[in-house]
């Protein structure tokens, strides 16, 4: 009797005890997806990415085509431009919104003592970050995809018969508005990486805003020559360059322009990786 009823304690413990969990690189995925898409801010800045790309470039669609037929001249900015380059018109700003969530997906958990928890059940820390960066450059890069196309048929309806008109169908428009895709969803990835390096929100945005508008303002008051030879490898011309229609004079072709850009992302998601696996949270 004493033995059956001690068999069934032993039975019942067994059935009550808790499963034990493995920490998998597709659980971890989950865990960030769910942590990404919790968040108010995620919903409210990725849609001020959209929003930048759809409005400012059919604003810009819209005023090119007035001053056409008002028979005002032409703002000089407008003098080249085509249906690409005004759909396009609101991805520094974009580039911007998608940058800083970036930085709020790793820096912010920083900021409110979230990131202890989260290395907790990831001791191994690193597969943290590369979710992370997964998760949403995935996001970034199907919000800017999105945004792009939906911005370049929209002109494209507005400036049907001007000088500027370009179909989609157009030889390189659609690489040009891929490029610009990959390139915003980098940014994200960009993002993510400095807030792990740095683990401060501001200074990750201001690293973040410096490398890609204050910079290129420095080097150009440097002597031509080297300017020409340095600006064209910046991360922000190296991206310009991945969605130009044509090649300017000391430019990078789309091709060496994703592989500069590609390497700068590598360079900060490394040092993001070494800060994480090598300080206290």
């Amino acid at each position: 009797m004493t033995v059956a009823t001690s068999s069934r304690a032993a039975d019942g413990r067994a059935a009550t005890a808790k499963p034990q969990y493995r920490v998998t690189g597709p659980r971890v995925l989950r865990s960030e997806t769910a942590k990404l898409w919790s968040l108010r801010s995620t919903w409210i800045t990725l849609a001020l990415g959209l929003l930048f790309l759809v409005a400012f470039g059919t604003i810009a669609a819209v005023r090119y085509h007035s001053s056409l037929t008002s028979g005002r001249q032409l703002d000089p900015d407008f003098a080249h431009a085509t249906t690409l380059s005004l759909a396009l018109f609101g991805v520094p700003l974009s580039q911007l919104a998608l940058g800083v969530l970036g930085v709020l997906v790793t820096a912010g958990e920083y900021s409110t003592g979230m990131i202890r928890s989260t290395l907790a059940a990831v001791p191994r820390r690193l597969p943290v970050l590369w979710s992370k960066a997964a998760v949403y450059g995935v996001v970034a890069l199907l919000i800017a995809f999105v945004g792009t196309f939906v911005a370049f048929l929209v002109d494209s309806g507005i400036l049907t018969g001007t000088p500027a008109a370009l179909t989609i169908s157009h030889s390189g428009v659609v690489r040009s508005l891929l490029g610009a895709t990959l390139y915003l969803g980098l940014i994200g990835v960009i993002g993510v990486a400095l807030g792990a390096m740095l683990r401060s929100v501001a200074g990750a945005i201001s690293a973040l805003v410096g490398a890609l508008m204050l910079v290129p303002g420095l080097i150009s008051l440097l002597p031509t020559a080297w300017h020409n030879a340095i600006q064209q490898y910046l991360p922000s011309e190296a991206g310009q360059a991945m969605y130009a229609l044509h090649q300017a004079p000391h430019t990078l072709s789309p091709g060496a322009g994703l592989l500069v850009f590609a390497g700068w992302t590598a360079l900060a998601l490394a040092g993001g990786a070494w800060r994480l696996a090598r300080s206290d949270a």
